[in-house]
């Protein structure tokens, strides 16, 4: 009887406990209003300037390499040193052809006694008129063959085609080169030109006789100026970009790296937000707006962009509400209660 009694009372408690409803969490409440910060969207006059990569490069850059083939009897090269235009550098061994050099000279000098000579008889009419011809081929002939080899002895002598730099020399004297052997290279290193390339997009930023900033990686960062002489008129179909060129008047290191500081001087005014205030979306980007105290998410696009800001090309109006803070707690629709009021001027740089 004992055992039924407890038993009883159990099933008597937990039958209790059945009846009674468990606790439920206080639920969201989507009407309530969500606080955020705001700021007011205004113009801003801001210099637009466009990073891009660019390489220093010699106005006038060679390789010396000889026309013919030979051995090498003669060899000055300062490496590293100016050198004028006309300067002779090397000189190949052209003992054959100063001898058939002079072996046409020997024939050219009685080619042309026997003409001078058939030139007397003709007028007396001791010869006819073909015979003198003949003669007279020869003299032409010998003088073709006198200016031919004097060309190929004219190959064997390299020179400095411009004024400029001597790099290092590449072949020892005595050594037999061809045609592609480089002897050594020769730039002007007073006169540089500095190309980059840019995004299509960017092409406004560029114009003939425009300056531009110049930034290399020593350790001064001092900053110098080129101006653009050429731009190329077709863009790079794999890249989309336009390939332009610069000239420097100043001392760089041919092949050096620069960056270009590019900009478009026309400071129109522009609406500038906060980077994080952006909502990416899979094809767009979003902005939150409140108006009449309503969250409206609007679709907008960008243009320039600064470390922490971002230009507002389109969406967005000077005068609008701008959510700045919490927006990621805002729904479409939501009732929007603003904490505080922020400059755009102050947080959009």
């Amino acid at each position: 009887m004992r055992k039924i009694s407890i038993l009883a009372i159990a099933c008597s408690f937990l039958a209790i406990a059945c009846k009674e409803k468990p606790k439920a969490f206080d639920k969201f409440n989507s009407n309530a209003p969500v606080t955020v910060d705001v700021a007011i969207a205004a113009n801003q006059h801001v210099d637009k300037v466009v990073e891009v990569n660019g390489s220093v490069a010699a106005k006038d850059f060679v390789e010396l390499r000889p026309e013919i083939n030979g051995r090498v009897v003669f060899l000055q090269i300062p490496e590293g040193k100016q050198v004028q235009a006309g300067t002779v550098l090397a000189k190949l061994n052209d003992a054959d052809l100063q001898a058939q050099l002079e072996k046409i000279k020997v024939q050219l000098e009685l080619a042309t006694i026997n003409e001078q000579r058939n030139l007397q008889l003709l007028k007396v009419k001791g010869i006819n008129q073909s015979d003198y011809d003949i003669s007279l081929q020869q003299v032409k002939s010998s003088k073709a063959d006198l200016s031919y080899t004097q060309s190929l002895i004219d190959k064997t002598i390299i020179k400095a085609p411009f004024t400029g730099q001597l790099g290092l020399r590449q072949i020892s004297l005595g050594a037999f080169i061809n045609t592609t052997t480089t002897i050594a290279t020769l730039q002007k290193t007073d006169h540089l030109n500095i190309d980059f390339t840019l995004p299509e997009i960017y092409g406004a930023y560029v114009k003939v006789g425009k300056s531009v900033k110049l930034e290399g990686i020593s350790e001064s960062k001092q900053k110098l100026t080129a101006t653009i002489i050429a731009i190329e008129p077709q863009i790079i179909a794999t890249t989309r970009n336009i390939k332009v060129r610069a000239t420097l008047q100043g001392k760089m290191s041919p092949g050096a790296y620069v960056k270009v500081y590019l900009s478009d001087n026309l400071q129109k005014p522009s609406i500038l937000v906060p980077a994080n205030v952006l909502i990416p979306e899979s094809k767009n980007k979003q902005i939150v707006l409140v108006k009449n105290g309503v969250a409206q998410l609007t679709e907008v696009q960008t243009g320039y962009r600064t470390a922490t800001s971002v230009e507002i090309t389109k969406g967005v109006n000077v005068g609008d509400t701008i959510v700045v803070a919490g927006m990621l707690f805002v729904r479409d629709g939501n009732k929007i209660k603003i904490g505080k009021t922020l400059s755009i001027l102050d947080i959009a740089k």
